[in-house]
C-alpha cells in the first residue's frame, strides 16, 4: 500500500489543480508552504503553454503562491528541450502559437521562419485562423517534422470545459494529412525533465494532477505514483474506474490528509 510519506518529490499540474482560470484553489497559498516546510520538491508542469515560466509564476503570486519560474515546466519549454536534442542552432522552425512558444524555440537558439523550415511546433493559439491554419499544413505537406506540445482536448475554465490544443491542431492535421508527434503530458518526457530538474527518483515522485489521460497516464509512463484530484476534468465515477494510488477532493483535501500522515 503507498503511503503519502513515501513521496519526496511531486510533478504538479496547474490547471484545475492549483487553480481554475483566475481563480485560486482554497488552500493553495498553504499547500506550496507545506511543500516547502517538509522538503517535498516539486515541478509545476503544464500542457499550456500559452504562457511562459515567468508569467505563470506571477500570476501564482497575485493567488499568494510563493513559486519562482524555474520550477515550472510548461509544455512550450519541453518542446522546445527535446527539439533542442535532436536538432543544433540555428534550425529553422515555423511556430504555430503564442509568443510564449516562440520564446522558448528563440532559447534553445532555433530561428523562427514561416518558409524553408525543418520543423513545424505547433501549440494553443488564442488568435487562431484559417490562414495560419492553412500556412501549418502546407509546410508539413512541404515536408517539415510536425511537433505539438500538447493533444489535450479541452482545458477547463471559470465557464466549463472548452476546446484546447489537440481540438485545434486537429485541424492542421487533417489539412496536413499527417498526424502530430506529442511532447507534453501523458508523453513520459514532461515528467523525466521534471524530475531531472529536481535530481529526483521515480519511486518517490508522484504526479499530481485532474487528468487521467494526461496526468495519470502520463505519471504511470514515468513510473510515479499518481495522485488525482477532482477539482478539475475528472468525475468521481471515472476516478473509480482508473484507480489512481490515491484520489482527493482538491488539494486542501490533499493537504489536510498529509498533514495528518506526517
Amino acid at each position: 500500500m503507498k503511503q503519502l510519506t513515501d513521496i519526496r518529490h511531486l510533478v504538479i499540474d496547474m490547471d484545475g489543480v492549483l487553480y481554475v482560470g483566475n481563480q485560486p484553489m482554497a488552500c493553495l497559498a498553504e499547500f506550496i508552504a507545506f511543500l516547502r516546510r517538509k522538503g517535498i520538491g516539486f515541478v509545476l508542469a503544464t500542457n499550456n503553454s500559452g504562457s511562459t515560466p515567468t508569467q505563470y509564476a506571477a500570476k501564482l503570486a497575485k493567488m499568494g503562491a510563493d513559486v519562482s519560474p524555474e520550477e515550472i515546466l510548461t509544455s512550450g519549454t519541453a518542446t522546445a528541450q527535446w527539439l533542442a536534442r535532436q536538432y543544433p542552432p540555428g534550425t529553422r522552425v515555423h511556430v504555430f502559437g503564442e509568443n510564449s512558444l516562440r520564446e522558448a524555440m528563440t532559447d534553445v537558439g532555433f530561428i523562427l521562419a514561416d518558409e524553408d523550415v525543418e520543423v513545424v511546433a505547433a501549440s494553443i493559439d488564442w488568435g487562431v485562423s484559417y490562414d495560419k491554419i492553412k500556412r501549418a499544413a502546407l509546410l508539413i505537406r512541404r515536408g517539415a517534422r510536425f511537433v505539438a506540445t500538447n493533444l489535450d482536448p479541452t482545458r477547463p475554465t471559470e465557464e466549463g470545459l472548452v476546446p484546447g490544443t489537440g481540438a485545434i491542431l486537429a485541424a492542421i492535421e487533417v489539412g496536413a494529412g499527417v498526424k502530430p508527434i506529442a511532447v507534453g503530458k501523458p508523453e513520459p518526457t514532461m515528467f523525466e525533465l521534471a524530475m531531472a530538474r529536481m535530481g529526483a527518483a521515480p519511486a518517490a515522485t508522484a504526479t499530481l494532477g485532474d487528468r487521467i489521460d494526461t496526468d495519470m497516464e502520463g505519471g504511470v509512463r514515468a513510473g510515479c505514483s499518481t495522485i488525482l484530484v477532482l477539482s478539475g476534468s475528472t468525475t468521481r465515477e471515472d476516478a473509480k474506474a482508473y484507480g489512481p494510488d490515491f484520489v482527493f477532493e482538491d488539494i486542501s483535501d490533499l493537504l489536510h490528509h498529509w498533514e495528518h500522515q506526517i
